[in-house]
């Protein structure tokens, strides 16, 4: 009896340690490509509103003071909107800090879900990579994100 239970208990033992290291190593291993895109196809936001879009753009992230392009008075040149621009600051202590803030007019390279990833989670890229400053870290809830992602799609 004390065999037969020994041998149970030793053979659970050995099957839970099996399933273990198999559930840890499928973790570690990054999912394939074509799940990523079916996961980011698969994203669908609320309607936006465009007019609140354009008010959280212009006036609270105030994502047109660095995409946009301006004249030697400083003043944003119209047809120069969200086509990017050099960033013409930047500290002595950063070697880390972006020169050039990208197009963002149409949110160009950006799927829905990469956009919506981009306003909630904290500046990660279209890529899964990390922005460099100046750029905010926004964590917008979904709606103000897709009024976002309307408004800069619609330009």
């Amino acid at each position: 009896m004390r065999v037969t239970r020994s041998l149970f208990v030793g053979g659970a033992t050995l099957i839970a340690l099996v399933l273990t290291r198999a559930s840890v190593q499928s973790q570690q291993q990054p999912a394939p490509a074509s799940s990523i895109q079916a996961a980011a196809a698969a994203v669908t936001l609320p309607r936006g509103n465009l007019e609140h879009g354009r008010y959280i753009v212009e006036h609270v992230a105030m994502c047109v003071e660095c995409h946009s392009g301006r004249d030697d008075h400083g003043s944003i040149v119209e047809s120069e909107r969200f086509i990017g621009a050099p960033i013409p600051f930047g500290p002595s202590w950063s070697k880390d800090w972006a020169m050039r803030a990208p197009r963002n007019k149409g949110l160009p390279g950006y799927t829905d879900a990469s956009a919506l990833r981009l306003l909630t989670q904290g500046a990660i890229g279209r890529n899964g990579e990390h922005l460099r400053a100046p750029m905010p870290r926004f964590r917008m809830n979904v709606q103000d994100a897709a009024d976002v992602i309307a408004y800069m799609r619609s330009l």
